[in-house]
């Protein structure tokens, strides 16, 4: 029988979360949610697993629970859990920001925890998730939090929390930097003449499709853009304004910042 897995938090990612779990033949009636909003509980429920108004019900029984709820109530959720949690359990977080030292601060037992920052793509099944655990986490635990997190994309693990900081940056604020340049392309494309439907499709599509060669190459994106820079040609034009501008020197600063404000917030909401 299927160990059950508790989700505090029944938002878009749990849901997403666990309609893969689902796809993958974990089965709904080892899979618990809780949420106080009764819409919220309502999504859960049309996926055919089970669902409580309760955090304490929600875990009473779970062997791992994975927390998706807003940082800013993090510690409040944890501090509840006191009288419940046992210390065989496993924490797993996809809160953004809080460290797993608070967690293990506020936790009423010294539990194992994984700390998670996925990204939205994960939505769509399509996430990158790397994850880090505290020195409590065994083994088989490990195996569990990356089943869990792989149901929504691909799963790495870091050996250094302070690597989440720089995870955060690239790969969880990453989709927005790639939205950016998407806009632009197409508000440049329809600037050129092109309609709106068209300048989308040719982006999106574009954009799609380099990922698609990007990750399939066994070259790497260096050099697959210079294989489409012919010498005098348009790309090579386009790429000497990137230049110019510095864009590769914006991108990195952009990214830096990103990871500086990761560092910022997990501060904030360790205290």
């Amino acid at each position: 029988m299927a160990d059950t897995i508790a989700f505090i938090g029944a938002g878009n990612m749990a849901k997403s979360l666990v309609g893969g779990l689902l796809r993958n033949g974990y089965p709904a009636a080892a899979i618990v949610a809780a949420d106080p909003d009764a819409s919220q509980r309502a999504g859960m429920a049309a996926l055919g697993v089970t669902v409580v108004d309760s955090n304490a019900r929600a875990v009473e029984k779970a062997a791992s629970i994975l927390l998706a709820v807003k940082p800013q109530v993090m510690r409040s959720v944890v501090q509840d859990l006191k009288g419940v949690l046992r210390a065989d359990q496993l924490l797993i977080s996809i809160a953004a920001g809080v460290p797993s030292s608070a967690l293990a601060r506020w936790s009423p037992k010294d539990v194992g925890i994984v700390r998670c920052m996925p990204n939205t793509p994960a939505l769509y099944g399509a996430g990158v998730t790397a994850l880090f655990a505290n020195e409590r986490v065994t083994a088989q635990q490990m195996v569990v939090a990356e089943s869990i997190l792989s149901a929504a994309g691909h799963v790495i693990w870091v050996d250094q929390e302070s690597a989440i900081d720089a995870v955060t940056a690239v790969s969880g604020s990453g989709p927005a930097y790639f939205f950016y340049l998407m806009e632009a392309m197409i508000d440049a494309g329809i600037a050129l003449g092109l309609d709106a439907a068209t300048a989308r499709t040719l982006t999106l599509k574009t954009a799609y499709g380099a990922a698609v060669m990007a990750n399939e190459s066994a070259s790497g994106p260096a050099e697959l853009r210079r294989n489409v820079t012919s010498p005098g040609g348009t790309t090579e034009r386009a790429i000497s304004v990137l230049d110019s501008g510095q864009g590769k020197s914006l991108i990195e600063r952009a990214v830096r910042e990103a990871a500086q404000r990761s560092v910022e917030l997990a501060k904030e909401f360790a205290q």
